[in-house]
């Protein structure tokens, strides 16, 4: 039987490889996103292209009603999600502590911990009454390493990681997988947002070397939903060769 992916923050980068990716491994995929154009050229794409079903859903992690009008408005035999793939996260601003700007810092906040609930909180239901399910979280090397700036996007990552083996054990009894993957560099648009649009900017993490990219991270997603059911993958850090961690980066 054909398994049901969701993934938030399907409209770009990790997200929008990772829907790719599962439609062209056979899964049908209900794709989330705020920006509707882009969801509506995704789904075009993997219709035409993979012949994959595909439910398309508009609304922002970060706003609990948009989040629940939305989830419960899945038609019912849409519901049998057997993965949920919480993408949805930005980090915005790099400034120090004491010069933070609140609203990157509620921005951060709300979408990858609030929101990462949100989602959580409503497709979990679906996966303990049918007794399986695979939630993957993107958290980020920054879950477990603090770099300078990088204080409260470090934060909300750091509560990810948490949040992952809360769910890993608090899950256990009813037979679903949680698996936590940490990327670093990536290149997607997440430096973007980052500084805030400034393309120049944005650049400047990658020069020197070959970053990740949206569909690396996508085949290790793949790796670890498709193992068999008594093999689960809890945690898995991935980073470029040239990086050994959030402080050394080898650059040519």
């Amino acid at each position: 039987m054909k398994k049901i992916a969701m993934i938030t923050g399907a409209t770009s980068g990790i997200g929008r490889a990772t829907a790719i990716l599962l439609a062209q491994n056979n899964f049908s995929i209900i794709i989330t996103g705020r920006r509707q154009q882009l969801l509506n050229e995704l789904k075009r794409e993997v219709e035409v292209k993979y012949k994959q079903n595909v439910l398309s859903i508009c609304f922002d992690v970060r706003n609990l009603d948009e989040v629940e009008k939305a989830i419960d408005g899945i038609p019912s035999g849409w519901k049998n999600i057997d993965v949920l793939v919480n993408n949805a996260g930005l980090s915005v601003g790099l400034n120090p502590i004491q010069r933070g700007i609140i609203d990157d810092w509620e921005r951060m906040i709300d979408t990858n911990i609030k929101g990462l609930l949100y989602v959580s909180n409503k497709i979990i239901p679906f996966m303990i009454e049918r007794g399986m399910g695979h939630i993957v979280n993107i958290g980020s090397i920054a879950g477990t390493q603090v770099y300078e700036n990088g204080n409260v996007y470090c934060a909300s990552k750091f509560a990810v990681h948490a949040l992952s083996q809360g769910m890993r054990t608090d899950l256990l009894k009813h037979g679903i997988k949680v698996t936590e993957i940490r990327p670093g560099l990536a290149e997607t648009e997440f430096s973007l947002v980052r500084f805030k649009g400034d393309t120049d900017a944005a650049k400047k993490p990658y020069l020197g070397l070959t970053p990740l990219s949206g569909e690396d991270i996508a085949e290790t997603i793949l790796f670890a939903i498709t193992r068999p059911d008594h093999v689960n993958i809890n945690d898995l850090e991935i980073t470029p060769t040239a990086q050994a961690s959030s402080y050394y980066v080898f650059r040519k």
